[in-house]
Order: structure tokens, then sequence, then C-alpha cells
């Protein structure tokens, strides 16, 4: 794939009782990296979300954390995709993984929702296009199907914490390659980071 990112969507929770939960780490990561921008997200209740723009090596990027709860979030994303005619490919969804450890980010394009709902509502809300980009932002697994929910909504201890604050640091970096369209060069960085 070597499409350009031309939207950035971090997912989470809206209310101040998910702030900084570990279902939230991709919302966290749109945040920070307006902050880098130098940028503020405005409330953009007609898109369903927080949205704003940054300029990366002279581009236009849109950034989205949608308002809506995670299983809702399809309808931030196609929102705000319509109105900018932003197409699938064009857009890299963040969220966070509980298949990867925390510390760990990895990039994919396409492929299933893997039990996310933000990303199952994200493929439907697109037509059942999965071809977009994704950020994936380990939170690490709580070891037992039954807990994943609980585990989500809570805030992960200060040590694990840190780790996921390194993740979302390292992965800004990929976004000047991504913004280009080079997706092995910013999956290369990424996934070969001590």
């Amino acid at each position: 794939m070597n499409a350009p990112v031309k939207m950035i969507v971090g997912l989470g929770n809206p209310g101040a009782e998910y702030a900084n939960t570990r279902h939230n780490a991709g919302q966290d990561f749109a945040e920070e990296l307006a902050r880098a921008h130098g940028q503020t997200l405005s409330n953009t209740p007609k898109h369903f979300g927080y949205s704003g723009r940054i300029t990366v090596s002279g581009k236009d990027v849109r950034l989205l954390v949608p308002t809506t709860f995670m299983n809702r979030s399809g309808q931030a994303v196609a929102s705000l995709a319509n109105f900018f005619k932003i197409a699938p490919e064009n857009i890299l969804v963040v969220h966070d993984e509980l298949d990867l450890d925390p510390g760990v980010a990895k990039l994919k394009v396409g492929g299933g929702h893997g039990g996310h709902n933000g990303l199952r509502d994200i493929i439907s809300a697109l037509g059942n296009n999965k071809n977009f980009g994704r950020l994936r932002i380990g939170i690490g697994h709580p070891g037992n199907a039954k807990m994943v929910s609980n585990f989500v909504l809570k805030k992960a201890p200060a040590s694990e914490q840190t780790l996921i604050e390194d993740a979302i640091r390292d992965s800004e970096k990929a976004i000047f390659d991504l913004v280009a369209g080079n997706w092995e060069k910013a999956m290369l960085q990424l996934h070969t980071r001590a």
C-alpha cells in the first residue's frame, strides 16, 4: 500500500470517566499529534467528534476523535471522510490493541476488526471497506477473555502507561512517511525499533 494518509482517527470513549484508560490509546495519540503540531482539536458536532487539521511536510492532514461511544465510531469517520472526499485507503485509524504488549505499536492495512468494536463499526460505516490503515497501540491482554471489557476501560498501572506513551511518541515519527505514502518505510522504522 502506498496511499498517502490524509486523515487520522484516534479512537476512544467520550467522557471524563474514560480519559486515559487503555481503550482511549487512539484518542491519546491523536491529541498528542495535534499538540506536537501546535494545534488543538475543536468540537465539530456535525461530524460527531473533535476535529482539526495539521500540516505534515506541506500536506494537510485531518485529525478526528469521535465523540460517539467506541461502537459507533463509524458515524464520525464516515461523516468527516465523506465531507472532505477522503477515500478509505487514505485513512489511518489509531486504536488500542490487546494482542500487543504495552510499548509496542504496529501498522497494518486492511484485515478484519479482530473483535474491536470501533473497527467493526468503521468497516460497516465505510460500506464494508476494510482497506484503511491501522496503527495498533499495544495495551496487553488480561489473560482471560471474560476480563477484557473491564480491562480496556481501566487505566493502566503507571509502569505500563509509560510504555504506552512511549509507543505513542515513537509512532508519531512514522507519520511523515505515512503522509508521503511510504508505508514500507514507516513499518520498517516502527516495527524494528529497540
